[in-house]
């Protein structure tokens, strides 16, 4: 059977345009310069969600946190993917630094909490939870939301105990995530011991 000249057209067009569209995404989410959010010194957003370590749900909450000390909440696009595997066997790996440091780290994504029930003893090795928001409202109170789709941007801030924000980047590499909140964290430590 023949096919006319515009059927055959829009049959091309109903497969190249989901493909643009795709590598539209990717360019737009992978080169996106370096930048912070919320910016430095600003009251960060109170929020309580579903998390999970080692595989084991229970209710995470940031006021609760900050009573410990400082929180490290960094925002990752989805569980299993790449960049968001690299980026927490990175903070898997320093997770003795932080906690020498007295900070809790807290990864959030709009997974659902039965993804990030594996993804936090596989890909974070037990070493730190991971949040869920699946309704994308903490990454909208943070500025960390990609928009037009169901994603979170790499957006990691350092929050001090009193609530204010440290240090905030955002980068969709993962490279510097670990070493800036890092760095962050032992100027804190410095300025808060000399007080």
């Amino acid at each position: 059977m023949l096919r006319s000249p515009f059927l055959r057209r829009w049959t091309r067009l109903g497969m190249i345009l989901p493909a643009m569209m795709g590598l539209a995404f990717v360019a737009a989410t992978s080169f996106t310069p370096a930048r912070a959010a919320l910016p430095t010194g600003s009251t960060a957003p109170l929020f309580d969600t579903q998390a999970s370590l080692g595989g084991k749900e229970f209710h995470f909450t940031l006021a609760d946190a900050l009573h410990h000390g400082p929180v490290v909440l960094y925002f990752y696009p989805a569980a299993f993917t790449r960049g968001c595997t690299i980026e927490a066997h990175d903070f898997a790996d320093a997770m003795d630094e932080f906690k020498a440091l007295g900070a809790t780290v807290i990864g959030v994504s709009m997974d659902k909490i039965e993804t990030l029930d594996k993804f936090s003893v596989s890909e974070c090795r037990s070493r730190f939870a991971v949040a869920s928001d699946a309704s994308g409202k903490i990454a909208t109170a943070y500025d960390s939301k990609m928009p037009l789709v169901r994603y979170a941007s790499r957006t990691s801030y350092v929050i001090a105990p009193d609530g204010h924000i440290l240090f905030a980047y955002s980068a969709m590499a993962p490279a510097g995530h670990i070493t800036g909140t890092l760095a962050a964290l032992r100027d804190w430590k410095k300025t808060a011991g000399a007080n």
